[in-house]
């Protein structure tokens, strides 16, 4: 992770070189701190607050600017705040990595709630300090109007793919299935994603070991996977994620 002269994550981009204001929704995380020395993520710094700036015109609507500050028992483990429609309403709820520094991470949605942001669900915390996960990205992926988030539970250790249905504002556990993985320790970047090569969303992992690149589909009661290709290094998953794999 990267530092910008502000405190807040460099990708989190908000004006242009005149110090103005770009054009639609940013989120960014700030207050960066070692209060949880985990590491996972290649150093030993972490987030404490997560700003919401929505920029005023009549296009994007009203200037809104919402900061949340996490308690001192908490942080955000992760690189950057991930932004997608959950509920349809044509507005991005804000996914995150949300750590408890005595039970491990959990999966936090964040969002605008009568314009003020606030957390409105999250998974439980896995249970234990230093267990974390690793988000995969969100999509419908059985097709039945859903939004499902896909993650992996403790990829150094569980390599556990957990699917989790978004739908009147709750989380609900809809799958899981074990052997698969996208992050290492120390990495700065979280492997693969999720994919559409024509025939439906795919969740693109590594197996257990690494050696090969799996896209995985989720039918709405089970996951199936597959091998696609060997995993050669980094510039295996850009391959899988542009469906030359």
């Amino acid at each position: 992770m990267a530092l910008s002269e502000a405190g807040g994550c460099v990708d989190g981009r908000v004006t242009d070189r005149e110090g103005i204001l770009l054009p639609g929704v940013h989120v960014y995380f700030g207050q960066p701190n070692r209060r949880y020395d985990h590491g996972i993520l290649g150093d030993d710094i972490e987030w404490g607050s997560l700003t919401y700036v929505r920029q005023g015109s009549a296009a994007h609507g009203p200037y809104i600017f919402e900061e949340i500050t996490l308690p001192k028992t908490r942080v955000f483990e992760d690189l950057a705040p991930r932004l997608a429609d959950l509920d349809g309403d044509g507005s991005a709820e804000i996914i995150v990595i949300e750590t408890d520094i005595g039970k491990g991470a959990s999966l936090a949605v964040y969002g605008l709630v009568d314009g003020v942001l606030k957390k409105i669900t999250a998974t439980p915390h896995i249970g234990r300090s230093h267990r974390w996960l690793a988000p995969i990205g969100a999509a419908d992926l059985d097709g039945d109007g859903n939004i499902e988030i896909a993650y992996i539970d403790r990829p150094h250790l569980a390599r556990l793919l957990k699917i989790w249905r978004y739908r009147d504002g709750r989380l609900t556990l809809v799958a899981e299935q074990g052997g698969l993985t996208n992050h290492r320790i120390g990495q700065t970047y979280i492997s693969g994603g999720i994919r559409d090569c024509g025939a439906g969303p795919q969740m693109i992992t590594a197996n257990a070991d690494w050696s090969q690149i799996v896209a995985s589909v989720f039918d709405g009661k089970e996951i199936r996977s597959a091998v696609i290709g060997r995993h050669k290094g980094r510039n295996s998953f850009k391959r899988a994620m542009e469906c030359r794999m």
